[in-house]
């Protein structure tokens, strides 16, 4: 978890008017009246994480729910043979960490910053305090738990129907768009993501994962350099990233 000075370090991190407009971007909050979304900003705390560093682990107890206000979260579980398994990476606006806070039980996941991250957090108590005030708030988060069962759907059917190299060139795109900068070589992904992580992330193996990279660099694509990825075209990208998909 992390320490109690890292909290006070991001004290004032965030100001209301900031927190209540995360909170009004996010999918859980947005639609909310603006009296409510200030209710909820009033009760954030401000976190900070740098790269690597683990929020929560798998089987802690529950004590908040999270919103990403800046950088990277990576949301994953670890098997039995130690190896690990990537769910699914939080951006600024996501919100996460409210199946353990609803349900009491311990988290199902751990989260670690795949890059220096700032996060608002929302005391368990004091959230479920507030949702049973608030029909609204609960129903905000009854369409939250469907958007992620739908999510969680569509990433099992990519998994079973399209090939690596298009749920790679989704995942690429996705990431140029939320974490990329642009270079004199393209735009340079700047998330923290090796070919471990993307294997981890797409269920396969590492060498799977180089092979297709060699492939995108031989296609014009992506290019590698100081270990970060650059995606070099991108209207190739996007093309790729549908081509397999509009054919099944």
């Amino acid at each position: 978890m992390v320490s109690a000075d890292k909290t006070a370090s991001a004290t004032g991190m965030l100001a209301l008017p900031a927190r209540t407009q995360l909170l009004a971007r996010s999918f859980l909050f947005r639609g909310l009246e603006p009296a409510l979304l200030e209710r909820v900003a009033r009760l954030c705390q401000p976190r900070r994480l740098n790269v690597g560093e683990t929020l929560f682990w798998e089987d802690e107890p529950a004590e908040a729910l999270y919103g990403t206000a800046k950088g990277l979260i990576r949301i994953w579980v670890h098997g039995p043979d130690g190896r690990e398994l990537t769910l699914n990476l939080m951006e600024t606006g996501d919100f996460f960490g409210e199946i353990a806070l609803l349900d009491g039980l311990p988290r199902t996941a751990s989260a670690t910053a795949l890059a220096d991250t700032e996060l608002i957090s929302v005391p368990r108590a004091a959230f479920l305090e507030l949702m049973a005030q608030e029909p609204k708030l609960a129903l905000h988060i009854i369409e939250l738990l469907c958007e992620r069962l739908r999510h969680n759907t569509d990433r099992i059917r990519d998994a079973a129907f399209l090939d690596l190299g298009t749920r790679l060139a989704k995942t690429l795109e996705a990431l140029a768009m939320g974490h990329g900068e642009e270079s004199d070589d393209g735009i340079v992904i700047t998330a923290k993501l090796n070919q471990s992580a993307l294997a981890q992330l797409l269920g396969v193996t590492r060498e799977a994962i180089n092979k297709q990279l060699k492939q995108f660099t031989v296609e014009g694509l992506v290019t590698t350099k100081a270990g970060q990825i650059i995606v070099r075209d991108s209207a190739a990208l996007s093309a790729r990233s549908k081509v397999k998909e509009e054919s099944t």
